[in-house]
């Protein structure tokens, strides 16, 4: 029996890793659409790759679009030839990527630090962004897999010195550069030196530049920028000067944030596990002085902490910008907790069996705060006991059965607020973030694919249509009409487009969609060519849109 005792521990660790990965990163996948303008936008570029069967050259609607690099795109074709063109499909590649890095963090912490393997992968998948990012159409979850599992076989290779971890390593951060660019290599190199420089330990430099090494990192990144750049000439131009080094020193795409705003970001991205996170980087941050203490602690608050201060003086701020700080902190989190290992704090207990209360209750909330509606008492008595039971019960267990069982107490909250949000929530979320509602009631009302117009919508709205509906879109060319009347335009540009729509809707040209923001209907009516009848068709409240038929009623109206 005791023979067989760990391959049976094994076989559960295995189980509960599966389990984490199919929960946290593809179960409901379709409980709501695509969401803001990056979902629907990159899973269009994609589709339009497969149907040209192009694996280059990136285009949304018919143009070139070189914003991002290639990576996302072709793990979303293969989804598309496999499941076909759908939202959830577009949402694959993200579980997918974000299920590689899981197996391979509980195989590298079951190697180098056996014991912590089930504190790291059960407080990564169940932190906040990580399983958001990797439930979406999103290119961050595609640069920290393969960034994560990089960094950590840097660390194998500094504490065995095979090099085989060390080809790993510049594999692993060239596929990076493909999904985001140069940031990949940028931060590994920062964290490297700047641990290289606190352990004053300046010869794993040296080895660490190995040729063979540096020439797998250029066979693996460099074909599709060689691709792409002869296929479009100003590639190199629009992608590394506009899409990166004008996004970090200007803003220029209009996300200028304090420089102190992704530490709420952080903290909030880490959640339920934000109070061990902070003792746990404040430990690590201590090691940086004490050469006796496990140096793998120094290198993950390194690792941490270069993303955060890095990003901060960036003058284009996004949240997925701070993942790659995010997914390192449940591995700081569970070798803290294993050199942690005596009575457990009251403080820390008290405050994260609240925080892991509070994130259920927060979920039993959401469909009241995503339709803007007041909290009826009645919900206000249910989720305010719910949560504090929760948060007692999590409390009682720690204290009980020591830090061994704080994965386990704390995972069920987090596992029934997801829950919730995906099957009791998913429909207010559809309805309020996703325009796929809207696409639906438009598709099933006209038999034909007349275009899509828009007028002072947001361009999730724009996106989202375009994606879900599949129609074309009406000249003038996609440049000029997707972005055209949104939320952030000025008047003057709003004249502008005006103008463009009038010029758009010459007499016999055919009918359109028209979808507007409620009320908005009137100053667009003025610029319409008596030639076209405007017809109501139905208003979307939960996003206050108004959909009309735009008629061609031929000359002399």
């Amino acid at each position: 029996m005791n023979e067989r005792a760990p391959q049976l521990r094994l076989l559960l660790e295995v189980f509960l890793l599966a389990a984490l990965c199919y929960f946290f990163f593809f179960f409901g996948l379709s409980a709501f659409g695509l969401t803001g303008a990056d979902e629907p936008r990159y899973a269009q570029v994609a589709r339009e790759m497969l149907q040209h069967h192009d694996w280059v050259t990136p285009t949304l609607y018919g143009n070139v679009w070189l914003e991002k690099p290639i990576l996302y795109y072709w793990g979303a074709i293969v989804s598309y030839r496999i499941f076909g063109v759908s939202d959830w499909a577009a949402r694959i590649p993200g579980g997918v990527f974000a299920s590689a890095m899981l197996l391979f963090l509980y195989a590298w912490t079951r190697r180098f630090r056996n014991g912590s393997q089930l504190d790291a992968i059960v407080m990564t998948a169940s932190s906040v962004f990580v399983f958001a990012f990797a439930r979406a159409a999103s290119i961050d979850i595609h640069l920290v897999a393969p960034l994560t599992i990089g960094m950590l076989a840097w660390w194998a290779f500094y504490e065995t010195g095979h090099r085989g971890w060390l080809a790993l390593f510049y594999a692993m951060i060239a596929i990076g550069v493909l999904a985001k660019g140069p940031v990949s290599a940028a931060l590994a190199a920062m964290v490297i030196l700047v641990f290289v420089a606190i352990r004053r330990d300046w010869s794993a430099i040296v080895r660490t530049l190995w040729i063979p090494g540096i020439l797998i990192f250029f066979a693996i990144a460099l074909p599709w920028y060689v691709a792409v750049q002869h296929a479009n000439p100003g590639f190199v131009r629009e992608f590394f000067i506009t899409h990166n080094l004008s996004r970090f020193t200007t803003n220029r795409f209009q996300h200028r944030q304090h420089f102190w705003y992704y530490i709420p970001v952080l903290i909030g991205g880490t959640m339920p596990w934000t109070v061990f996170v902070i003792a746990a980087l404040a430990g690590g941050i201590k090691s940086l002085r004490d050469k006796n203490e496990d140096p793998l602690l120094t290198y993950l608050a390194v690792w941490v902490l270069i993303p955060l201060i890095f990003f901060s003086f960036s003058q284009s701020k996004l949240p997925g910008y701070i993942l790659p700080s995010i997914v390192p902190c449940g591995l700081l989190v569970a070798i803290w907790l294993r050199r942690e290992n005596t009575k457990p704090s009251p403080v820390l207990i008290s405050v994260h069996a609240l925080l892991s209360g509070a994130v259920l209750a927060v979920a039993l909330l959401a469909p009241y705060k995503l339709y803007k509606m007041p909290l009826p008492g009645q919900v206000l008595r249910i989720a305010i006991p719910v949560g504090l039971i929760v948060a007692l019960v999590v409390a009682i267990v720690v204290f009980l059965r020591g830090y061994a069982a704080l994965r386990f107490a704390t995972i069920f909250p987090v596992a029934l607020a997801l829950a919730f949000l995906l099957k009791a929530a998913g429909p207010a979320i559809d309805s309020t973030q996703s325009i796929r509602p809207v696409a639906a009631r438009i598709t099933n009302s006209f038999a034909t694919n007349e275009p899509v117009m828009f007028y002072n919508v947001p361009r999730g709205v724009e996106y989202g249509l375009a994606f879900y509906l599949d129609r074309p879109l009406p000249e003038p060319p996609p440049d000029e009409i997707v972005r055209f009347g949104t939320a952030a335009a000025g008047n003057q540009q709003r004249e502008k487009t005006l103008k463009d729509i009038s010029n758009s809707l010459p007499p016999n040209h055919g009918n359109y969609v028209l979808v507007t923001r409620a009320g908005a209907i009137n100053r667009f009516a003025d610029t319409v060519p008596p030639n076209y009848q405007i017809e109501p068709f139905f208003r979307f409240q939960p996003q206050r849109l108004d959909v009309y038929f735009l008629r061609d009623i031929g000359p002399g109206r």
